[in-house]
């Protein structure tokens, strides 16, 4: 039997970001679960500007470490840099660079260097917002009551479900779970998925690594969401009922509520 672990560190407040016309209430956390002895995710929620992303790094060697570290500073660094642009051309750009300091960090390493990578980014002015995805970290969104998965698993699993290889319970479903077709650092450079989504007053989105959407089924995941709870008090759901669930890897989620924008003083 396995022992239960707690969270890692406690869940910090929730905190507000402004984007024009709407407001972002924005909380993230992460656990390292019973399977690894260290977190290899790795996690941003920036201080300023309405962006958040996660990494899960392949493996549990130091390449999986130096890969989600670079390409989460890579992203943010280039996505800071091309501020107040933000669009489909400024997203592959900076995917590109990262994919580049990924290969070149992972150039001094043996064994593989390699992670995912997905990030939500939103207009100044609250017109949209950007996914940008490699590998089989999620974005969902909630929206009066429907949980919708909006990103794809770049995976052998998800190619042969979609194209009716094998049934999506299947032995051969399970074998190719973990074989990873785009990811940062893969030699290919192969283009991640950028979507342009629009957001609305009362949306929630979640961004998390495989070790909640492999733990909790849609319906725990919408139940959990759909609570009236805050941001950091969702993102303390989530990761607890990852560790109730058994905890077979490391997990990590960010959750955004979207509100309209608070008026300032007059």
């Amino acid at each position: 039997m396995f022992r239960r672990r707690d969270l890692d560190r406690p869940v910090e407040a929730a905190h507000r970001l402004s984007a024009g016309r709407l407001t972002l209430e924005v909380a993230g956390g992460s656990v390292i679960g019973n399977r690894y002895p260290e977190n290899f995710d790795v996690l941003h929620l920036d201080p300023e500007l309405p962006l958040v992303a996660v990494a899960d790094g392949m493996g549990d060697g130091e390449g999986s470490r130096v890969a989600g570290r670079t390409a989460i500073t890579t992203l943010v660094d280039r996505v800071r840099a091309d501020w107040p642009g933000v669009g489909a051309a400024q997203l592959r750009a900076a995917t590109a660079q990262t994919q580049l300091r990924v290969r070149q960090a992972g150039a001094a390493l043996s064994g593989l260097t390699g992670c995912t990578l997905t990030a939500l980014v939103v207009e100044p002015d609250g017109g949209q917002g950007w996914l940008v995805q490699l590998g089989d970290s999620r974005a969902y969104r909630l929206r009066d009551g429907l949980l919708e998965l909006i990103t794809v698993d770049h995976t052998m699993a998800w190619l042969g479900v979609v194209h009716g290889w094998w049934p999506a319970t299947s032995p051969e479903a399970a074998r190719a779970r973990y074989q990873l077709l785009r990811y940062v650092g893969h030699p290919d450079k192969p283009e991640p998925d950028v979507l342009a989504v629009p957001l609305r007053t009362g949306d929630t989105w979640l961004l998390c690594t495989d070790g909640v959407s492999d733990q909790l089924g849609y319906h725990r995941l919408r139940d959990l969401l759909a609570a009236r709870r805050d941001p950091a008090r969702t993102t303390t759901a989530l990761l607890s009922a990852t560790l109730d669930e058994g905890g077979d890897d490391n997990a990590t989620a960010v959750v955004v509520r979207v509100h309209p924008a608070v008026p300032g003083p007059r």
